[in-house]
């Protein structure tokens, strides 16, 4: 009897020093899903690399990009989708906050451990030592009464919520950068046109002055006016392609591809391009509370209402059941033998009666951050409604803008041609008829930005919006 008093105590004793690991099928099927998910991430071609990222297309409204009719921009669209680094960032941190509220669901859950306890021993008195074999089963459970882990988990869940509508953020964030990019890059293809065909006139002036110079017609001081001029436009013209490039590096980036590529980079001609989108009068307030960083907002709110039933519910008792299991024999094939069990089960309700002020502080701290997410929502629905009023009237008055400048080139064309004419008729010189050519190049230069300015104007809306137009 002595001998398996001792025996037992040893194994209780063992059992009570062993960190046993809780195996679940529940774990084994996220590192499963982990590991699929992964290989799936791993493209093989751009198409695929594509469609493994139409769960996420309805982000983006991609109705409204195919309004443009533009291959070219849906093509770097669907690129960005597929390779920007900040997108695949923001859809990790979903699949983390995912885990985290995973975790913290495991917390109300029972847990339980077995593990194998093998132990040599020697009796006093005795000369040679024996072996002894446990296997101990272990399970506890903080009964959750006061709903303490469930409120926790609650709080974590309102996490990944709040993750899933920061990458929706994201997308339309890329998504207007992308489109952004590109028609900067197609004004300025035009720019850099018109301003080349200044340079050539600004050069012919230039040339036609130096000829009047020597002749005596001109002065030398008229002379070097015109060669500033040529000289200026010249400077205006690497100024243009320096911002191309510029632009263009930035749109590599966004679409995960090197700049050194960006010479391949194809894109729509100024002059195909047709604004066909209708600005609208008004938006409905329903659009502000679509917008993801107001939800983002909203849910930071309503966790920080969780944290506080938290933080009180600290001040209850901490409950916790253990049940103890555990077959103990010196002959392994007598190892699941009922009469070599031992078995325990025992409850405890602890509560802490000092703990220096620290859960008065911690309720204190939670409702200090739930006055700060009430601050931060009432912000963000001003924000948001100055952002779309920003962008619509932004919208209306740059097209206004566009209109005069039409018209102000329709007129400088019309009076172009009354020039051509007196110059025809040998009123007005070539130099003249030059430098009529350049006010009306200068023209078409605002009509270019100005319309630009309206499709990016468009983008910006579309952004304030959250892609609901």
């Amino acid at each position: 009897m002595k001998t398996k008093k001792i025996i037992a105590t040893s194994l209780i004793a063992s059992i009570i020093s062993l960190n046993f690991l809780p195996l679940s099928a529940m774990a084994i099927q996220d590192i499963k899903e982990t590991r699929i998910k992964k290989e799936s991430k791993l493209p093989r071609k751009e198409k695929e690399a594509v469609k493994e990222t139409q769960n996420k297309i309805e982000y983006i409204n991609i109705k409204w990009w195919e309004e443009y009719n533009d291959p070219y921009l849906q093509d770097y669209i669907y690129k960005a989708l597929a390779n920007n680094q900040d997108l695949k960032i923001a859809t990790l941190k979903v699949e983390e906050s995912r885990q985290v509220a995973k975790l913290q669901l495991a917390n109300e859950l029972p847990k339980f451990s077995a593990g194998a306890s093998p132990i040599l021993y020697k009796i006093p008195g005795a000369t040679n030592t024996q072996g002894a074999f446990a296997i101990p089963l272990i399970a506890s459970y903080e009964a959750d009464i006061f709903l303490k882990n469930r409120d926790k988990t609650r709080s974590a869940k309102k996490l990944y919520e709040t993750s899933q509508l920061q990458e929706k953020a994201t997308y339309i964030a890329v998504a207007g950068q992308v489109g952004a990019a590109y028609y900067n890059i197609v004004k300025l293809d035009k720019l850099i046109s018109l301003q080349e065909e200044i340079i050539n006139d600004r050069k012919q002036i230039y040339n036609l002055m130096k000829l009047s110079n020597e002749e005596g017609i001109v002065s030398t001081a008229d002379l070097v006016q015109a060669e500033k001029a040529y000289v200026t436009a010249t400077s205006d013209l690497i100024d243009l392609k320096k911002s191309r490039e510029i632009i263009l590096n930035s749109l590599a980036v966004l679409i995960g591809e090197s700049p050194v590529n960006t010479k391949n980079f194809k894109r729509i001609s100024y002059d195909n391009i047709k604004i066909d989108k209708t600005i609208p009068n008004e938006l409905s307030s329903e659009i502000i509370t679509s917008r993801p960083d107001y939800l983002v907002a909203q849910k930071m709110l309503e966790k920080a209402g969780i944290d506080i039933r938290i933080a009180k519910k600290e001040f209850l008792p901490t409950i916790d059941i253990l049940g103890l299991l555990s077959f103990s024999t010196t002959s392994l094939a007598k190892t699941m033998n009922w009469e070599n069990a031992i078995a325990g089960a025992g409850a405890s309700a602890m509560l802490p009666l000092f703990t220096g002020g620290a859960k008065i502080a911690n309720l204190k701290i939670n409702k200090n951050k739930y006055e700060q997410a009430l601050l931060s929502y009432q912000k963000t629905n001003l924000t948001a409604i100055q952002e779309i009023n920003d962008s619509l009237s932004t919208l209306k008055l740059d097209n206004e803008k566009y209109i005069k400048n039409l018209k102000t080139l329709e007129m400088e064309k019309q009076d172009f041609g009354y020039t051509e004419m007196k110059y025809k008729q040998g009123i007005i010189s070539y130099l003249d008829l030059l430098q009529k050519k350049e006010a009306m190049l200068v023209i078409q230069k605002m009509v270019a930005s100005s319309k630009t300015a309206c499709l990016i104007n468009h983008i910006s809306l579309y952004k304030a919006a959250a892609g609901n137009l």
